[in-house]
């Protein structure tokens, strides 16, 4: 596991109270109606375990390396057994469950142990379904921000065309699009939230922290305003395991 893939642990709090969640279209598309048990891997502080869990008629259960974000995921979505563990070596049987979801996390994962990991607890023809929010910067503002962000790394963590491979079919997508509602202050703290902020110099962490506020003091569309709309585009992925 990477330093930047580690770094979540040390901001679980954060990350609980100020990464956006999903929108449920998203889990109804990764999600076959006929599946009754999920397995959420990476599950973080539990944002995508929580839809899971509304969506109904599912036994959900989380796995994720680090112990401070299901302790978080325990706070907000209690009752989901939860267990440490890695898409390279996961703690459940063979055949264990219908479906696989894995949010904003593909990128840390070696596919090349982890397909044939996950494969071997989905049950036959069961699903891998994958999703990631990034910021819709078809918006002015957000492109701003993002400029402001691409100062601590050099290109984007997604993977927008996920090579699963064998024993797991075709790989299907979409996108949806979705806004969430968050007060101003908070889009800080999501900056806080990034592992690439963590692991940042306290000196590039703070030209970063000015820069976000002077825009949300200076931007037409920010400033004097309480609650801000930040608009996503979630991209979704889907594969099924061969039968």
């Amino acid at each position: 596991m990477t330093e930047h893939a580690r770094s979540f642990d040390r901001a679980a709090a954060v990350y609980a109270a100020t990464r956006p969640s999903y929108p449920p279209a998203a889990v109804d598309w990764l999600v076959p109606r006929s599946a009754r048990r999920v397995l959420d891997l990476a599950a973080g502080t539990g944002k995508l375990t929580r839809l899971l869990v509304d969506r109904g008629g599912l036994e959900v259960v989380a796995v994720d390396p680090a112990p401070n974000m299901l302790g978080e995921l325990h706070e907000h979505v209690p009752g989901v057994p939860t267990f440490v563990g890695t898409a390279e070596n996961l703690p459940l049987p063979d055949d264990a469950v219908d479906v696989v979801t894995v949010a904003q996390a593909w990128h840390w994962v070696d596919p090349a142990a982890a397909v044939p990991e996950i494969a071997r607890v989905l049950r036959p023809g069961g699903t891998l379904g994958l999703v990631w929010n990034s910021r819709d910067e078809s918006v002015a503002w957000v492109a701003e921000f993002g400029d402001i962000l691409i100062r601590l790394y050099e290109r984007d963590e997604q993977e927008l065309a996920p090579d699963i491979g064998a024993p797991f079919g075709p790989v299907e997508s979409t996108t949806i699009r979705w806004t969430q509602a968050m007060p101003a202050e908070t889009l800080v703290d999501l900056v806080r939230s990034r592992s690439y902020f963590i692991t940042a110099t306290p000196e590039q962490q703070a030209d970063v922290l000015g820069a976000v506020g002077d825009l949300l003091a200076g931007h037409a569309e920010l400033a004097g305003r309480d609650v801000i709309d930040l608009p996503y585009l979630a991209d979704c992925f889907r594969t099924r395991l061969d039968a």
